[in-house]
């Protein structure tokens, strides 16, 4: 069952992603430390959304972790997303879940967290992403999509690389908002935004950067490099 808030708090969540180009996922213990630090850089950096993916620790890891999660983002003022678990994402008060095309289905995941919470899927093929928004046209909402992994990525081992082609296809086709992830750099985030990404999500990126800081403003620099520095779409 949810811990359901307001209409207007679903509201401003939405808006929030509306309006979110740079999206970080963090593990609850990067490094081996304590996430407040690196969190606190990113969000400085022009971070927009957080999410917390840990894969390797325990329920009572995550919970702590996503303490200092709820308390840096409510800070900052941007959502707070858990990975998988839409359960525990209640438990911790998070803004919501982000599910991938293994976990539970998003009928079942949107029947747990209720209306106002926001819910993202991953895709990794145009029939994915036609399926996500057949899913919404069937009256299951999808609040976003991630698209990817553009290239092969340690954290998402056996996945093949997509290529820049998925997200031209996403970007003519997708009407629900989309974040292109998958390696995604200082290096080579102005190519992926030229072929039409108006949203990107990163992790290794920030996470191993020696200035967590610089790194995120570099990045959302390349959103006016290529000519987008205007509110998102969608």
């Amino acid at each position: 069952m949810s811990f359901e808030p307001s209409e207007g708090a679903g509201s401003l969540r939405r808006e929030r992603l509306r309006t979110a180009r740079l999206y970080f996922v963090c593990d609850a213990a990067p490094g081996g430390d304590d996430p407040e630090p690196l969190l606190r850089a990113a969000l400085d950096g022009g971070v927009d959304i957080v999410q917390l993916r840990e894969k390797e620790a325990g329920t009572r890891v995550i919970e702590r972790a996503a303490d200092t999660f709820r308390r840096v983002c409510d800070t900052y003022g941007v959502p707070f997303i858990l990975n998988d678990d839409p359960e525990l994402a209640m438990a911790v008060r998070a803004d919501g879940v982000h599910i991938g095309q293994e976990d539970m289905s998003v009928a079942d995941v949107r029947k747990i967290i209720g209306p106002n919470y926001l819910l993202g899927l991953s895709t990794h093929n145009e029939e994915q992403i036609a399926a996500a928004h057949q899913t919404v046209r069937d009256g299951v909402p999808i609040d976003h999509i991630s698209v990817g992994p553009i290239n092969e990525t340690p954290t998402k081992p056996g996945r093949a690389a997509t290529g820049l082609e998925l997200i031209r296809h996403a970007a003519s086709t997708a009407t629900l908002p989309f974040f292109a992830i998958g390696g995604i750099d200082t290096d080579n985030v102005v190519e992926v935004l030229r072929a039409g990404a108006r949203r990107i999500c990163v992790v290794r990126a920030i996470h191993d950067a020696p200035d967590p800081t610089a790194t995120a403003a570099s990045l959302r620099r390349a959103f006016a490099a290529v000519g987008e520095e205007v509110a998102p779409g969608g």
